[in-house]
């Protein structure tokens, strides 16, 4: 393990860490965190594979501490985490794809969106599927996407701000500190 691998690493779970401390619906690191990772890291497999180990260490722990009483037992994954997670690797994909050549800010502000769209179409998908609150027909998957358009301008806001702060810190570390630079 090198050192910029370890503050990249430390980057995600930090982001992550965010999600402990109170926020506005939605308001989270997680396409961003999928987003950094894919543009960051050399080892493409890593991309998918920290984002999601943080946001799953996250959930356990939201899952059976914060929110212990509405789980009966030490649960382990939430609902839907199929598809949640299905997200964050569609976005970590989109984002190794993305930052194949360069990092810069119309990319990352590409990216923050394009994480946002991703995870509202993807997530209110697995809403909808198999859901006795919504008709499993046309109008029941036009009922659910339409129940998520509240929670789109957290997600935006969220996606925006935290690829500011993971990109623009890194950016930033990067100049502070020249051996966190990839070789020429």
């Amino acid at each position: 393990m090198n050192l910029r691998f370890s503050v990249i690493a430390t980057f995600i779970l930090l982001a992550a860490a965010t999600r402990l401390v109170p926020h506005a619906w939605n308001f989270a690191p997680m396409g961003a965190m999928a987003l950094f990772g894919a543009a960051h890291l050399e080892q493409k497999r890593y991309a998918f594979i920290l984002p999601l180990l943080a946001v799953w260490l996250s959930d356990l722990f939201l899952n059976n501490v914060v929110y212990s009483q509405y789980y009966p037992t030490f649960t382990w994954f939430g609902e839907g985490v199929l598809y949640l997670y299905g997200a964050y690797a569609l976005i970590a994909l989109t984002g190794t794809q993305l930052f194949k050549k360069a990092v810069n800010l119309p990319l990352v502000l590409g990216g923050a969106l394009s994480a946002s769209a991703i995870f509202f179409v993807v997530s209110n998908l697995g809403c909808w599927v198999g859901s006795s609150m919504y008709s499993q027909d046309m109008l029941g998957l036009v009922a659910c996407y339409a129940a998520g358009l509240p929670f789109v301008g957290g997600t935006i806001a969220g996606d925006l701000l935290f690829s500011g702060l993971l990109f623009g810190g890194f950016a930033l570390a990067q100049s502070r500190f020249p051996t966190l630079r990839l070789a020429a």
